[in-house]
């Protein structure tokens, strides 16, 4: 299986890229990159900005079709893969949980996306993407509808519920993402304790 992490957005309201901030003695990147390197056989940066990631050993791609957001990203992403299936996660999730994701990968067989769903709703930044999803991305990008919720009506969807998420992320922390300098501060303090 491949992992895809998603490092294109803009990082507007962190004011500097997101993926080279330091939390926990490392930068945000390297330390989703040595966790996929522990559960995947193929790696795919997709990014807007190539120049950046010259120093990294993986596979960097830049959105095929340019300004369609997160959607846009897992689809340049799936597309270049060569795996079947593609775990996606941005760039900016400090708490990744390993044992959780390799859990993933071991029930994503049967379904097209296979999606955590906790209480506030599903994390589609946080799933399992199959190629077969690929022709559905690409009608709602040309169609200008991003949600990536969208998708999972066009797909053999499958949500895993709360209380499946608990059991491997009592403090729920696992899809918190940074996007503002007080984000960063607070997953600091967390990371502290």
């Amino acid at each position: 299986m491949t992992g895809i992490i998603l490092a294109g957005g803009e990082s507007s309201r962190m004011g500097e890229n997101k993926a080279f901030i330091e939390f926990g003695g490392e930068r945000l990147l390297d330390r989703t990159i040595t966790l996929f390197r522990d559960l995947f056989d193929e790696l795919i940066l997709v990014t807007n900005d190539p120049r950046a990631y010259l120093d990294l050993d993986l596979t960097i791609v830049t959105d095929i079709i340019p300004g369609k957001g997160a959607l846009g990203g897992i689809y340049s992403g799936l597309f270049f893969t060569r795996s079947e299936r593609a775990f996606v996660a941005p760039c900016d999730m400090p708490f990744l949980n390993r044992s959780f994701i390799a859990w993933m990968l071991s029930q994503a067989d049967d379904c097209d996306v296979l999606v955590p769903a906790p209480a506030d709703g599903p994390q589609p930044l946080h799933a399992v993407y199959s190629r077969r999803c690929l022709s559905a991305m690409k009608k709602l990008i040309d169609d200008d509808r991003l949600q990536i919720k969208l998708l999972f009506k066009r797909c053999r969807t499958v949500e895993i519920p709360p209380r499946v998420l608990k059991s491997f992320d009592p403090e729920g922390l696992m899809f918190r993402n940074i996007n503002s300098p007080e984000d960063l501060d607070e997953a600091r303090r967390t990371w502290s304790e």
